[in-house]
């Protein structure tokens, strides 16, 4: 039409980028789930009360068998909620929780993910089953999270921990083929997980299974995750440049793989340390509770801050540590040297305006999917590890404004004023103009 392309091309601009951001940043919560003293379930129940109330798309469990968390300064000396969870390594299983959430909520909206399952320790044709059924049950809003695991979790108990990721190579091919095998015999050769005319037959929930998120770090994980994931979904990552980095090897493996880089959302799991103040967040950082978080942090990080992880230069992390082991004086001694700047380079910390800050930089370093855990529970003040709640609501309500479109400043709105005429005011028949005051309304109304 003439004259329409010149004028239109400012509102069509507009039009564009409010697609490019709408829906592009999502937010998670994800927890612990322990059993507390008084209710195994009152507190997921709570939190999935706090993700729909703040508008989230996901509730996510943790899946161990124990806690990554030492147990020996687990206590009210150091750990004001303990009073609440007296048993740090009194892990609740997740898929039976979700399960039984979903069931209270069925008709809700919220999707629900385990962040993550343990690939070596779970038999991947049971994994396979627990998030099938799941995915029925909560009708179709199942996410299955799934790592290597951790050692903590294996090898007390007699499972084999040699070649871990290789392990789980093999384990995500075989919930693939099962949930493809539409219902037929399957025979897969497989050194660790071999199938000789196995049966899958539940059927997917409208067609569709639920969503792989694949927790990756290493180079052979990235090229996995490439291969067979549905989304991307490290945490303990260093900083937003380190996982631009794996973002890029994501996108490339998966390009080689002939599928489009696209279809892999770039999600990230990262713990958050809050309060009503700047202070309270500092001295949550300082206590010994919040810096044993520091032991399941890669010794490479900490190397990056000029000191060596207390179990070595290469140690893993959260992958090798088996803190159930550790006497509270091996663990205080660990933790002497632990420099507060690592912790707020690895977490979010900060009032609830300075940890969205943060978590835009990652925005704009490629993550569109944010699940938040609270952390600042660590912390020996029981007052002020409720109190944290109440900002860390506030959080989760803020990250979904990630997603919006940026405000115009006023160049492009000069732009745009200027790149169409104006336009004259017109009044229809049935309304005043707008320089003619209407009516006052009668007493009463």
């Amino acid at each position: 039409m003439p004259g329409r392309g010149r004028a239109g091309t400012p509102k069509l601009l507009q039009l564009l980028r409010k697609a490019t951001w709408v829906n592009q940043f999502r937010v998670g919560l994800s927890a612990q789930i322990l059993n507390l003293r008084y209710s195994p379930t009152a507190l997921p129940r709570a939190q999935v009360r706090m993700a729909t109330a703040s508008g989230a798309d996901s509730y996510w469990v943790a899946d161990h068998l124990n806690s990554l968390y030492p147990r020996s300064i687990a206590t009210s000396g150091y750990l004001g909620a303990a009073r609440f969870a007296p048993k740090v390594d009194a892990q609740l299983e997740p898929w039976t929780m979700l399960g039984h959430l979903a069931s209270r909520n069925r008709f809700a909206r919220l999707r629900l993910g385990v962040g993550v399952t343990d690939a070596n320790r779970r038999h991947p044709a049971v994994t396979a089953q627990a998030a099938a059924t799941l995915h029925l049950i909560s009708r179709g809003r199942t996410i299955l999270g799934i790592g290597v695991g951790e050692r903590e979790g294996n090898e007390p108990y007699g499972v084999d921990w040699t070649k871990p990721v290789a392990r789980f190579e093999e384990a995500v091919a075989t919930i693939r083929a099962l949930w493809n095998s539409g219902g037929e015999l399957v025979s897969r050769e497989s050194p660790y997980f071999p199938l000789n005319n196995a049966m899958f037959d539940l059927p997917p929930f409208r067609g569709k299974w639920p969503e792989i998120w694949i927790a990756a770090k290493g180079p052979r994980m990235l090229r996995v995750t490439g291969r067979y994931a549905d989304a991307w979904f490290p945490g303990l990552i260093s900083g937003p440049e380190d996982y631009a980095a794996g973002l890029e090897a994501v996108q490339t493996a998966a390009s080689n793989a002939g599928r489009d880089p696209s279809s892999i959302t770039p999600a990230v799991s990262l713990f958050v340390v809050t309060g009503r103040s700047r202070d309270d967040v500092e001295q949550t950082l300082k206590s010994d509770a919040a810096k044993a978080i520091a032991l399941i942090i890669p010794g490479q990080v900490w190397a990056s801050h000029g000191v060596q992880h207390p179990l070595g230069h290469d140690f893993s992390g959260a992958q090798d540590l088996i803190p159930q082991t550790l006497d509270q004086q091996t663990v205080l001694s660990y933790l002497r040297n632990v420099p507060v700047s690592m912790l707020k380079d690895v977490l979010l910390t900060g009032t609830p305006d300075e940890v969205i800050d943060q978590a835009a930089e990652w925005r704009d370093h490629g993550v569109r999917y944010l699940v938040a855990s609270n952390v600042s529970h660590l912390q020996p003040n029981l007052r002020k590890s409720i109190a944290s709640v109440a900002p860390f609501f506030n959080i989760l309500r803020g990250l979904r404004k990630l997603g919006r479109p940026p405000r115009r400043n006023a160049s492009d709105a000069a732009v745009t004023a200027g790149s169409r005429p104006p336009q004259r005011l017109r009044a229809r028949p049935d309304q005043a103009p707008r320089h003619v005051p209407r009516p006052a309304a009668p007493p009463g109304r």
